[in-house]
């Protein structure tokens, strides 16, 4: 993933979602950054790994590390829905086939991975 990409996705979700803020506990110590939470969240997705594989790289607990894809799906699903997540429309359907076209594939929609 870029950069910039998942920046957008951790800008996005703090913004919205008080899940992905970092708060301050009563001692005074920081919480877990949004980039913790959603690197741990995307580890999991993009690899498959289990939970606890995550603490070495981003140092999460495994059971936060659950929370953490719990919440990051919400949120996606939540910020994104409308934008990404939803039946292309008809410029959509012409785009994907130009693209199909241009790739040797005409008439088919999306990938066949």
């Amino acid at each position: 993933m870029r950069r910039y990409m998942f920046l957008r996705i951790v800008d996005a979700l703090s913004n919205v979602y008080p899940y992905f803020q970092q708060r301050v506990d009563a001692t005074g110590r920081r919480g877990l950054s949004p980039l913790q939470k959603c690197t741990a969240a995307i580890r999991i997705l993009a690899y498959g790994v289990a939970a606890d594989a995550v603490d070495n790289y981003v140092r999460i607990g495994e059971s936060t590390t659950i929370e953490c894809l719990k919440k990051f799906v919400e949120g996606v699903i939540l910020v994104f829905e409308n934008e990404y997540l939803r039946k292309p429309n008809s410029n959509d359907v012409r785009r994907m086939l130009q693209m199909a076209e241009g790739r040797d594939f005409p008439g088919m929609l999306g990938s066949i991975d």
